[in-house]
């Protein structure tokens, strides 16, 4: 059992005797990827305290264990795609791409795991089905799907943005005979897709990624597309010995203009703006930014999300380079994209070729905004003028993302507060890291942090380093609660919107604002300022004592003086 048994006395307030409290262990964490494995070895090895994690997987690695779909990978460079709290770890890690696949970023998860002995305290195979805060003995109850029931202090969801898969309610997808699959639950082992008529829903990100690897395994590709987006080429490459002593020799450096930068990524901007950018140059800095690849077209100017002329300046040149890529003029235009500011929408990185794809005669693009889908049957799709028969379908349809795993996990605070019922009218968080109401409670890229809108590894470790701090606070203090007050909750809630609407993002009927799903509240759910600001702001609470925080000692306690 966890105890935590204090006496303790304030010149300025009540004197308490905190009463011995047990629990099962001091905190409980959901989730095995990059979130919960550092969270376990901070909580487990730098605090010593007693730690569970919770995963309804069978191994580590959370949405990398999960999206095993053909072209899976990670849009941040491989180099900074790990953890950076180890030099050891870091230095014993070399990945054998500059964007790695899903395969070998599981495998790293493995080799952490194993190296910093963590599965010890990991329960696979478990699924969390409640999780309730009692108030009398303020420790939370975690209820699992085996029955057990375990106790803890600390309840650190640590579930990622993209944990939840969403299939739209297609009218019929049970008659359809052929095989169907979403991305974010692919199989295990191979899909035969030789000699089959394949139909791909969805061009986000995933869409993008795995189009090109249906496509060469397919007899023939038929690409369902609502909204075009911004595709700009990763320019992968294989990582030789001879990079990766290259990468070596400023190792420190690249870490720490990471950890410096809005974006977690430690990109340095070409211009403040197009209007400062001197034109006899700027064509070719672009040109040149289209060739880099990757974010390079997103750090031209400084102010690309902020300012409608220099976002559109980057957006043109990307449109015309897809007008160059595709053969066939009217599926050029089809595919390119108009109706929303670049980067507005998660901007993808293309793969293996993914525009010259479409000038394949076994690749065909169909418009589902001129011509939407009806319904799907036993032999394919009817859409609004045609029927598209098919063996296999293949949903590239998303996540209910940021929120939607956390409002799953039914969640009780404070008067039987349920945390989705809280969120309704859009999430209310402080800082991304707790919610009022809900005491004891952390959560791990949470909702109006900048989680998806950086590198999430850099995104991960601020995270989890500001909070396993808190809690090292609130226990060398002797307090027993740590919650949010209301009042910071709605500042920095305001703030948060007041941010968002200040940046092209609200142009874009996005998954960052929720509009993927049916019913859910058009808001933005990540902070959109910059993980810089963002860690200055959270650098400031702490240093203030965790200002915008209550602590409070044990409530069955409390004596006068």
């Amino acid at each position: 059992m966890a105890t935590r048994c204090k006496p303790m006395a304030r010149d300025d307030q009540t004197t308490s005797i905190e009463p011995e409290k047990e629990t099962d262990v001091d905190a409980i964490v959901i989730g095995a990827g990059f979130s919960g494995l550092y969270m376990l070895h901070r909580l487990r090895d730098e605090l010593g305290l007693s730690v569970k994690v919770i995963d309804k997987a069978d191994d580590v690695g959370g949405t990398w264990y999960w999206n095993k779909y053909p072209g899976a990978r990670c849009d941040s460079r491989s180099w900074l795609y790990c953890f950076s709290f180890d030099e050891e770890l870091r230095d014993e890690w070399e990945y054998s791409e500059k964007f790695p696949e899903q395969s070998e970023i599981q495998e790293y998860q493995r080799f952490v795991a194993d190296r910093l002995d963590l599965r010890k305290d990991i329960e696979f195979n478990t699924e969390v089905t409640s999780a309730v805060f009692d108030e009398e003995r303020e420790t939370w109850e975690i209820e699992t799907d085996d029955g057990s029931s375990i106790s803890t202090q600390f309840f650190v969801p640590a579930v990622g943005c993209l944990s939840t898969p969403y299939l739209p309610d297609f009218d019929g997808i049970e008659t359809f005979e052929g095989e169907w699959y979403h991305t974010a639950k692919w199989p295990e082992e191979s899909v035969d897709l030789s000699g089959k008529r394949v139909g791909l829903i969805g061009t986000g990100s995933t869409g993008i990624q795995v189009m090109p690897r249906l496509a060469e395994r397919a007899n023939h590709l038929k690409v369902f597309q609502r909204t075009p987006n911004y595709g700009v080429p990763s320019r992968n490459e294989p990582l030789t010995d001879e990079n990766w002593e290259e990468i070596r020799e400023n190792y420190d450096e690249r870490w720490e203009r990471a950890h410096a930068s809005d974006d977690g990524l430690g990109f340095e901007t070409k211009y403040s703006s197009v209007d400062e950018a001197p034109e006899d140059e700027l064509e070719r800095t672009l040109e040149e930014a289209w060739e880099e690849g990757a974010q390079a077209l997103l750090n031209v100017f400084e102010d690309v999300m902020v300012n409608p002329e220099s976002n559109e300046r980057v957006a043109e040149v990307i449109r015309s380079k897809i007008r160059e890529i595709v053969d066939d003029p009217d599926i050029a235009e089809k595919l390119v994209p108009t109706d929303h500011p670049y980067g507005a929408k998660r901007p993808p990185l293309t793969y293996d070729g993914y525009y010259e794809k479409f000038n394949r005669d076994d690749v065909e693009l169909v418009d589902v905004d001129e011509s939407p889908i009806e319904r799907i049957d036993q032999s394919g799709i009817q859409t609004a003028d045609s029927h598209h028969d098919l063996d296999v379908i293949v949903f590239a349809t998303g996540f209910d993302a940021v929120t939607g795993t956390l409002e799953r996990l039914n969640v009780r605070g404070s008067d039987g507060i349920k945390l989705e019922e809280k969120w309704d009218a859009g999430p209310r968080t402080y800082l991304g890291l707790a919610t009022h109401g809900f005491p004891n409670m952390f959560t791990v890229t949470g909702p109006q942090s900048p989680s998806v809108l950086t590198n999430m590894t850099v995104a991960i470790e601020q995270h989890v380093e500001w909070i396993s701090d808190c809690i090292e606070y609130v226990l060398d203090n002797d307090y027993s609660i740590i919650e949010p007050t209301e009042e910071a909750e709605d500042e920095w809630v305001a703030h948060n919107s007041e941010v968002a609407d200040q940046t092209l993002f609200p142009k874009a009927e996005s998954w960052y604002m929720g509009a993927n799903i049916p019913g859910k509240e058009s808001t933005f759910l990540i902070y959109p300022g910059g993980l810089k600001a963002y860690r200055e702001r959270c650098e400031e609470v702490a240093e203030n004592d965790y200002e915008g925080f209550e602590l409070r000692r044990s409530l069955e306690s409390t004596v006068a003086d």
